[in-house]
């Protein structure tokens, strides 16, 4: 049986939809999710994204210590600086699944 039949074969526990539900609401940022996009294709210092995306350092600073909180980024200090990148294979899984289907909806 595979892992996704296996987690859904029954319905979730009240803390596992806690916990998703989390995880969603800090996706529902459009900030964040194009963080999160940069992220996907490489690992990027605070500097980097906000240079990238024209979003004030400190904004970025927030919104990567709430996707860490979430455990959906992860961060390696070299010297002064950290690089950010996505916490695992899951998370670029649920980003290719999320604009996969973004592509499937009908445009307005």
């Amino acid at each position: 049986m595979s892992e996704v039949a296996r987690e859904f074969s029954q319905p979730l526990s009240a803390a596992e939809a806690e916990r998703l539900a989390e995880i969603m609401q800090g996706l529902a940022s459009p900030v964040r999710l194009r963080i999160l996009s940069v992220l996907r294709l490489r690992p990027s210092t605070v500097t980097e994204l906000a240079d990238l995306l024209a979003v004030g350092q400190t904004t970025v600073s927030n919104h990567l210590r709430l996707l860490r909180h979430l455990d959906l980024v992860s961060g390696t200090r070299d010297g002064r600086h950290i690089h950010y990148a996505l916490f695992d294979d899951h998370v670029t899984e649920l980003l290719d699944e999320a604009v996969g289907h973004l592509d499937h909806l009908p445009h307005v």
